[in-house]
């Protein structure tokens, strides 16, 4: 009989605030036996915004200048998970004057006065590692200027934060979590007086998490990959601290490094941001190349998937697809309907998208941008690729159910070029077609041709189309093929309406055009992106038809105009600002 998740997490909070509170009892460390280099990257624009009051956590402002931010009213669980997981500091650190560092000061000591005992949200194995990280990164930093007793509360503090975390790292989630709870253990270990039994065993524990999560193609079984991203950084830094401390780094911790970084760079869109899949954004800026260079991994991917992603790049130009099943149902909590889905990166500049995770919007966006419209793909007479279940038992951790079990592809060189061949039965089950989906991109990486086909195969799959074709009363199932543009593309209809041309701030000049067997629209569509307040405009090429027959076809390209250079000198990459928009 399974037990009930309520059950469960009900059990898990109370062993949290069980732990938390013994935890109390533990001895203060005196000092550092070392300190680890700070490795985080913070953003210098987001630590001013902090200084000036604006308080942008989890898609969420408050404006609360002057005021501690432990005293603002938070309006969600996320806006307090990242507010007591401390990555902030890393925005403040990164500005670094005396007013940012006395403002770290302040939200630092006012947690420890609220919540060091053992009481709040803040008492979570991933938030415990993720916050322990972040103040032994920074301790320099924050301590500055400080005399005791006030240093003697901040390590007591410590001291209380790693007892607990050696109690609980077991209890957070496999993925993630636990990588996060298990290095900020590593990190404590290594460097406080007297804690130093804790380390060998989360170094072993780490390295079996090494084990058990990371697969051979180098990926999560969520296929997040942000989360991928977020992983390896934390794996390089646990292996830096234990080479600074002269330990040796278990061989599955260095082997989980070397499977990662080749897929991560598989992942890697030409202007250096990820695909957006499954959750996952395009990554923080800088962390990515930051974190493959720290790894000392040089090493490529052989053609092929990596975490369930085909890639073909060519000149300027790269094309990242979703091509595998989605996550199973014990990984898949945040998993999207984007089989077979794509997305293109000219240079600097991302020109098709899928929408993204709307997590930070509320569960509304969310649950539209896991469904297959919110994506570059084909949607069926309505339905997704993998279906999300009842709206009215939406949840957080809803799975998709109905999902593709068989996603066959190839890759191979094409006479001018790149092929991706590839299909899905997601639509079987509930219509009787296979979507298979082709994609050449040229040698030079200015021209892309495309081939989405409906097919009826076996006879038990004629005789289901043919159902619905009667409920339809013959006139044929509706079908969309989406091409989701990035903000920054200025579109516009051409040649009499069955072309789309798109400008990119780099001067490039895009073309979209098909075999004119489907209506072709222009239509508004959104950019989800965390870090802001509400969905970005955007627009999106559709070409909409009906499928009558057991096989349809439809073609379609994607080309750069011949007045485009060959080479052009994008330098003015917007920086990140006000995010406020």
């Amino acid at each position: 009989m399974s037990i009930p998740r309520g059950f469960t997490e009900r059990k898990a909070r109370f062993l949290n605030r069980w732990h938390a509170r013994r935890a109390t009892r533990a001895k203060a460390v005196t000092a550092f036996v070392s300190s680890p280099e700070p490795r985080t990257i913070g953003s210098f624009a987001k630590g001013r915004q902090l200084v000036a009051g604006n308080y942008l956590f989890a898609g969420a402002l408050i404006e609360a200048k002057g005021i501690l931010i432990w005293d603002v009213p938070a309006p969600d669980t996320g806006y307090l998970n990242e507010i007591h997981g401390f990555a902030w500091l890393d925005d403040l650190a990164a500005v670094g004057d005396v007013t940012t560092r006395e403002l770290g000061q302040a939200w630092l000591w006012g947690w420890i006065d609220r919540f060091g005992r053992g009481r709040g949200p803040g008492w979570t194995p991933d938030l415990t590692g993720r916050r322990l990280i972040r103040w032994i990164n920074h301790a320099l930093f924050l301590l500055r200027g400080h005399e005791v007793p006030v240093t003697d509360a901040f390590y007591l503090s410590l001291a209380q934060q790693t007892r607990f975390l050696s109690k609980r790292w077991h209890a957070a989630a496999p993925g993630l979590p636990r990588f996060e709870a298990l290095t900020g253990l590593i990190y404590a270990g290594l460097a406080l007086e007297g804690m130093e039994e804790l380390a060998p065993p989360a170094i072993e524990a780490l390295a079996k998490e090494c084990e058990s999560q990371i697969d051979a193609q180098g990926g999560l079984p969520t296929r997040n990959p942000e989360e991928l991203l977020d992983v390896f950084t934390l794996l390089t830094w646990a292996a830096a601290a234990l080479e600074e401390a002269e330990q040796t780094v278990p061989s599955a911790h260095t082997e989980a490094i070397e499977r990662i970084a080749p897929t991560l760079r598989t992942l890697r869109h030409s202007d250096g941001g990820l695909a957006r899949f499954h959750g996952g954004g395009r990554g923080q800026e800088g962390w990515l190349d930051h974190a493959l260079a720290a790894s000392g991994v040089k090493t490529r991917q052989p053609d092929g998937l990596s975490m369930g992603y085909a890639r073909l790049s060519s000149g300027r130009t790269s094309v990242i697809i979703d091509a595998s099943a989605p996550p199973k149902p014990e990984a898949g909590h945040n998993a999207h309907a984007s089989t077979l889905a794509f997305e293109v990166t000219s240079g600097r500049r991302p020109l098709i998208v899928n929408c993204g995770s709307g997590a930070s919007f509320g569960a509304d966006w969310r649950r539209a941008g896991r469904a297959t419209p919110s994506h570059s793909a084909l949607s069926l007479d309505g339905y997704s690729s993998a279906r999300l279940g009842d709206a009215e038992r939406a949840t957080a951790r809803e799975t998709l159910i109905d999902a593709p079990t068989h996603v066959p592809i190839e890759i191979n060189h094409a006479s001018d070029g790149l092929r991706f061949q590839g299909g899905h039965n997601g639509y079987v089950r509930t219509h009787g077609l296979t979507h298979a989906r082709q994609l050449e991109l040229t040698f030079d990486g200015r021209g892309m041709a495309g081939e989405d086909m409906l097919l009826s195969l076996e006879d038990a799959e004629k005789r289901l189309f043919d159902k619905v074709m009667d409920a339809k009363r013959l006139a044929g199932i509706p079908f969309d093929i989406r091409f989701h543009l990035h903000p920054e593309v200025n579109a516009e209809l051409d040649m009499g309406g069955s072309a789309v041309s798109m400008a990119l701030k780099s001067g490039e000049l895009w073309v979209f055009r098909h075999d004119g067997t489907q209506d072709l629209t222009l239509e508004p569509s959104v950019y989800l992106e965390k870090g802001r307040l509400k969905p970005r405009a955007t627009q999106q090429i559709v070409l909409t038809g009906r499928t009558m027959t057991y096989a349809t076809r439809v073609r379609w390209s994607l080309s750069k105009a011949q007045e485009t250079a060959m080479g052009i000198r994008d330098l003015n990459r917007d920086e990140l600002g006000e995010v406020y928009d």
